[in-house]
């Protein structure tokens, strides 16, 4: 009986074993489509058609158009406040004719008619002022030195980027995860099935000794 007893704990540590893999190889590939179409086909799409150049600063302004944004002061408060546009239109080795730059894509897309976006505060005169001192810095510190810009031809020909979002790191991870995920679940369920197929080998030599 005991010794029964013990050979069904051990199958079911493998049958474990085997679930655990299997869930790790279905994770992986899930997570490969996943990331595939939500998140990296979109990534090589903007980096497709595009590349980096250098940039030189032309103007600096501030447009008298405000936009909102949204700020949060805890938990349950939230709020609305307003912050000046200011573009910075520059000149890329790439084309002579003037583009718009942003941070990245991101800000790119959350308001593609302005060059920054700074942090919401509450108080509209706090969000002027760091929109201010962006201001100084791109007309005074950075001035007409060249600096690395991106762009991209084929989806917004007339803005570019100070940074990337979706960098070669980003898209390493996306695609590092679940193929690591893939392989270990595929490895646990190789070597449960290596493990099982020797118990019963050392078990069928056992038997013939006894015999």
């Amino acid at each position: 009986m005991a010794r029964s007893r013990a050979a069904y704990e051990y199958t079911e540590a493998e049958d474990k074993s085997m679930r655990l893999g299997f869930l790790l190889i279905a994770a992986g590939l899930l997570s490969l489509l996943g990331l595939g179409c939500c998140w990296l086909r979109p990534a090589l799409q903007e980096r497709g058609g595009g590349g980096s150049a250098n940039c030189t600063v032309l103007a600096v302004r501030q447009l008298g158009e405000r936009f909102a944004c949204t700020f949060s002061c805890g938990a349950a408060c939230r709020g609305t406040a307003r912050y000046p546009c200011l573009q910075v239109l520059v000149r890329t080795s790439r084309s002579a004719a003037p583009a718009l730059l942003h941070e990245d894509e991101r800000q790119l897309r959350t308001n593609p008619k302005c060059s920054y976006i700074p942090p919401c505060a509450r108080d509209d005169q706090e969000n002027s002022e760091n929109v201010t001192y962006k201001q100084k810095y791109w007309k005074e510190k950075v001035g007409s030195q060249p600096f690395t810009c991106y762009f991209n031809q084929h989806l917004r020909p007339d803005d570019v980027m100070l940074k990337r979002t979706h960098d070669e790191t980003v898209l390493l991870h996306c695609f590092l995860w679940p193929v690591v995920t893939f392989l270990v679940g595929v490895l646990i369920v190789v070597l449960t099935i290596c493990a099982r197929s020797l118990a019963v080998r050392a078990e069928a030599i056992k038997k013939k000794k006894h015999l």
